[in-house]
């Protein structure tokens, strides 16, 4: 997920930059209001955006992005008037958090407005196949199955199988599945992560299956 941070404060944007790259997030930073303008694109998945710019107020860029894209825009500010949230949300923005703020807060708020913003797919397509065809997982039934015989997997262990499989050919962090999986942030976690991939792959018995990649966490083979 590629991250557009608004924000003019060289400090509150290094120590945001950093939480969200140890969350595995990617993030680019622009400092005033034409910067976002130039550096917002197709790739652009959330919007974190502060009221408070040099050039242009927040609220006015809030519109004007929200005229290009329907990218999710969460609003970070200092700004705790009820009125400057009404603004801000009826400028296109999704959500408002106040500074000062949790960081494991506004992470939440970032995951629930992507979301949202997920368009639906419909069950014809809810389908992902592997390693030509071998290995089929259905998002909608909770299966997968290995030349069309059904494995048994734990609830735990078929939710890790979904997470990958919503990021196809994506090498997901340990990070993102633990907290997509287990609903925290506690890196306390990542053995019974290993613990049930190893027990994904002893029971799938297609070699590769998810792939370990070093230094970030896992990716399902040939998707």
């Amino acid at each position: 997920m590629r991250i557009l941070i608004v924000e003019d404060d060289d400090r509150v944007a290094r120590a945001l930059e950093a939480f969200l790259g140890r969350s595995g997030y990617a993030t680019v930073r622009a400092a005033d209001g034409a910067a976002a303008l130039g550096m917002l694109g197709a790739d652009t998945e959330v919007v974190l955006l502060d009221l408070g710019l040099p050039d242009i107020d927040g609220v006015d860029l809030c519109r004007r992005i929200r005229g290009r894209s329907e990218v999710p825009i969460v609003i970070v500010t200092a700004r705790n008037q009820v009125a400057e949230r009404i603004k801000g949300l009826r400028a296109g923005a999704d959500d408002f958090v106040v500074k000062p703020y949790d960081v494991h807060e506004l992470l939440a708020r970032i995951e629930a407005v992507t979301r949202r913003s997920r368009p639906m797919r419909p069950e014809a397509d809810a389908r992902v196949l592997l390693h030509d065809g071998h290995v089929d997982i259905d998002l909608v039934a909770r299966q997968v199955l290995v030349d069309g015989t059904a494995i048994d997997l734990t609830r735990k262990e078929f939710d890790i199988v979904a997470v990958l499989a919503r990021y196809p050919g994506v090498a997901v962090p340990k990070e993102r599945l633990i907290r997509e999986v287990w609903n925290t942030d506690w890196r306390g976690f990542g053995h019974s992560l290993e613990v049930h991939v190893g027990a994904i792959r002893k029971k799938t018995g297609v070699r590769g299956v998810i792939e370990t990649v070093r230094g970030v966490g896992y990716r399902l083979a040939g998707s």
